[in-house]
């Protein structure tokens, strides 16, 4: 099956040649060619161009006149699987509840586990498959999603079975994060160290058998778990071959860098608590530091020092942490407006750190994440729109026509 693409207005996020993570100023490189077209050829880029060399005698031909082409965005954050939504916690957040008052209520990732324990697996894929077919039409075209709202064997296995299957229904590229260490469950409020066993000996062993997970997550925080614990969660799943990504530095300076950084994570995120020595402890390291703006947007903290960090040399990647509780949206577009209103990220930074920088986080920079021959067609084609910065510019307004994964329209 061969594709043509033609007449596209301006291709955005092209990549030739080597590529790598990108890092303070290369943060705002984005290539670009105007009056172009891209050639697909079995779900994949074979060619692109201009429209003076474009090829004819095409299976399928998709007019973009006045369109911008984009690489589909990668989000390396999200908590897509949960059975109920919290909307009564918004109304407790509304009259002035904090997010550590609503955990300690019962509420919060407590709540969630309760609600899930009692759904079925069929169910919990078909309200996960409709989350996931929502964010593809905002243009995500890989994604990595976290259980965590299981906090039994029996539960986070559902969890992580229910990812497996939606990873075998969807086109776009999944990963999978046990995130048993999530929050203690209210059983084990009184011997924290059973539930740590529980997690060590029983569910990473039965993960790792039924390769259910890509990465081990822990919620490394105050009132969650300690770097102590954190460590030795993710040392672990070491054993096992289960690399780190974890949650660090979210409502305090709580070390979860550092351990982080100590196992070898592929990302630490949220980090909306930082200081210079975390700083420069990640710009030693190969770990990638992911922000996670809709959080602070919908409970009202802090906005991770983004632009502190990219001046100081890091690069950053930006993901939606869809989850139903501290950030109940998957829509990217929105998030490229937080994060050029409230971290003061420039279209393109914000931009290269939902596609290429994403697709590192994720270990798949190779298949996704820009413009360049060989990739996965995953592609973004947009309304007529004048440029990239249009996008966050005109925030709420769907600017997308067509979302292709894997070369076909979804």
């Amino acid at each position: 099956m061969r594709t043509l693409i033609k007449n596209i207005k301006n291709i955005i996020g092209i990549i030739e040649g080597p590529q790598t993570y990108k890092k303070a100023e290369a943060l705002s490189n984005v290539e670009m060619l105007a009056n172009g077209y891209i050639l697909i050829e079995d779900e994949r880029i074979s060619d692109y161009g201009s429209m003076v060399d474009c090829p004819d005698n095409m299976d399928q031909v998709i007019d973009a006149t006045d369109s911008l082409v984009l690489p589909a965005w990668c989000d390396s954050h999200t908590h897509i699987v949960f059975a109920t939504t919290r909307e009564k916690e918004f109304e407790m957040k509304i009259k002035g509840m904090s997010y550590e008052d609503i955990a300690a209520a019962g509420g919060g990732i407590l709540n969630s586990a309760r609600k899930l324990k009692d759904c079925s697996e069929d169910d919990l894929y078909e309200m996960a498959k409709g989350r996931l077919e929502e964010v593809t039409q905002f243009g995500t075209g890989a994604i990595e999603i976290k259980s965590g709202y299981g906090l039994s064997l029996e539960s986070e296995v559902k969890m992580l079975r229910v990812i497996r299957r939606l990873s075998a229904y969807s086109p776009i590229s999944i990963k999978s994060t046990f995130l048993g260490a999530h929050a203690i469950p209210t059983e084990y409020k009184k011997r924290r160290e059973d539930y740590i066993n529980l997690i060590i000996n029983k569910m990473l062993p039965k993960i790792a058998e039924e390769k259910l997970a890509d990465y081990c997550d822990v919620f490394c925080e105050k009132g969650f778990f300690t770097v102590d614990e954190t460590d030795r969660i993710l040392k672990a799943a070491a054993k096992y071959g289960i690399p780190p990504k974890i949650h660090a530095n979210q409502l305090s300076n709580s070390g979860a860098v550092q351990v982080g950084i100590a196992n070898n994570a592929i990302s630490v995120d949220h980090l909306e608590v930082m200081g210079d020595t975390e700083i420069e402890a990640l710009l030693q390291s190969n770990t990638i530091p992911t922000l996670l703006p809709s959080c602070s947007y919908y409970i009202n903290i802090p906005y991770a020092p983004a632009r502190k960090m990219i001046e100081a040399g890091l690069g950053i990647t930006l993901a939606t942490d869809f989850n139903p509780g501290s950030s109940p949206s998957g829509n990217i577009p929105f998030l490229l407006s937080l994060a050029c209103t409230k971290m003061k990220l420039t279209p393109e930074e914000a931009f290269n750190a939902v596609t290429i920088n994403g697709a590192y986080a994720m270990q798949l920079e190779d298949e996704v994440g820009s413009i360049t021959k060989g990739k996965l067609a995953n592609l973004i084609i947009t309304k007529n729109i004048p440029n990239l910065t249009y996008i966050p510019y005109m925030f709420g307004t769907n600017h997308i026509e067509k979302v292709l994964v894997r070369g076909k329209v979804m």
